[in-house]
């Protein structure tokens, strides 16, 4: 019975501690490809190919996010402005607040792992990203002669 109830108290503190904001914080720099966007439980919509990705950099609370589009070459070109991000923390939840000349809006964190993040806005829409990985081509190579 003591070793059930350790187990079980192990498990529950594994489980919390992915919810703590700091560890939401520490996977959410880097590139992200949308994966699907849930509207409801019942409509999701899913992506298959990104054309644009979006970068984000958060360091000390503020950073900022942008709409970049990969190159086969591995670089990016910017496909917008850039969007200011200011980190707070409400009742426990990552909230992200978002700034452009033209708008404002907020999205909270709902799960964040190293190559998988969601992200829910003020409209109850949740926005699932994985990791972007750039196609590798090797366009140096030699034709044959």
């Amino acid at each position: 019975m003591i070793r059930i109830s350790m187990l079980l108290i192990f498990m529950i503190s594994l489980i919390s501690c992915n919810n703590e904001p700091e560890d939401q914080l520490k996977h959410i720099n880097g590139y992200w490809g949308i994966e699907k966007v849930e509207f409801t439980k019942d409509s999701i919509r899913d992506f298959k190919i990104n054309e644009i990705v979006d970068y984000i950099e958060i360091v000390d609370s503020i950073g900022f996010r942008i709409k970049v589009k990969p190159q086969f070459d591995g670089n990016y070109i910017p496909a917008g402005e850039p969007e200011e991000i200011k980190v707070k923390l409400e009742d426990k939840k990552v909230a992200l607040y978002y700034s452009t000349p033209f708008n404002k809006w907020k999205e909270i964190i709902v799960a964040s792992k190293e190559n998988k993040i969601s992200l829910q806005n003020e409209r109850g829409i949740i926005y699932h990203y994985k990791r972007y990985e750039p196609l590798k081509l090797d366009l140096d190579e030699k034709e044959n002669e």
